[in-house]
């Protein structure tokens, strides 16, 4: 990273700490509304992190080349566990890694070259979960599910805009990758984090580098992918991310 980049995202990482800290002094009502949003299709787990800082974060350094933000959608029962406390370590962080894994073409090590986030840190074990937290909690509760969502909206476009802003001449934009698509549109769990982000975007070049995708888990991203490339044939992978991936983009934020 140059050195503005490296202090864009050290500004990130230290606020993003500071706001899990003062979110988790409501883990003592978040729990128990946690595990019974789960009793009713899921294993009893260790509920051990009911808010979710994501721990990776340290390991990154100022050598790092950042080539990609990945956003998913909220932290699960892998990514909440003390031993993990990071995002996407779980099936559906495996499934992402695979992929790049499988196309070196990308020149992405999904663990050392990508910057992931979440929509919100509040841990449920399913996404869905979140309905049960908005329907039966406190309005402190209420206001955490909706409120982290728009801090983290703009946390995530800040630091984006800066490492697209700030690169070295000649070095390609780093891409923002939004993934998990049902949620954003309707009456979705994250419509205030898809407004709050598009606002941020209005006028700034850095939108060109935005795309949403299908999520990671039962391999969504990976069929729609297949289904666009079949109907494309004659692109190449990297073509058709960005052609998938601004499609997506602008059937849940417009054009």
């Amino acid at each position: 990273m140059t050195k503005n980049q490296w202090n864009a995202f050290c500004e990130y990482r230290e606020n993003l700490r500071k706001k899990c800290d003062s979110w988790l002094t409501l883990s003592e009502e978040l729990k128990p509304l946690q595990t019974e949003a789960s009793k009713k299709d899921t294993p009893a787990y260790p509920l051990e992190t009911p808010v979710v800082y994501n721990s990776a974060y340290e390991e990154i350094n100022a050598e790092d080349e950042i080539k990609l933000i990945v956003i998913g959608d909220n932290p699960g029962k892998d990514e909440q566990l003390k031993k993990n406390r990071r995002y996407l370590v779980g099936q559906s962080g495996k499934i992402a890694d695979g992929f790049f894994k499988r196309n070196p073409e990308l020149g992405i090590d999904f663990r050392k070259n990508v910057i992931i986030m979440n929509k919100t840190p509040v841990h449920t074990a399913k996404t869905s979960h979140l309905k049960y937290l908005l329907k039966n909690g406190s309005e402190e509760i209420v206001s955490l599910i909706l409120e982290s969502q728009k801090e983290m909206a703009e946390m995530a476009s800040k630091l984006h805009q800066s490492l697209v802003e700030e690169k070295s001449p000649g070095e390609k934009s780093t891409q923002l990758w939004l993934v998990g698509y049902a949620e954003l549109k309707g009456k979705g769990l994250f419509l205030p984090y898809r407004d709050v982000l598009k606002n941020a975007y209005h006028g700034k070049s850095a939108w060109d580098e935005v795309f949403v995708f299908q999520h990671f888990s039962m391999n969504r991203f990976l069929v729609d992918l297949k289904d666009f490339r079949k109907n494309n044939g004659n692109l190449s992978l990297e073509e058709s991310l960005k052609k998938l991936g601004h499609q997506h983009r602008d059937e849940i934020f417009g054009n």
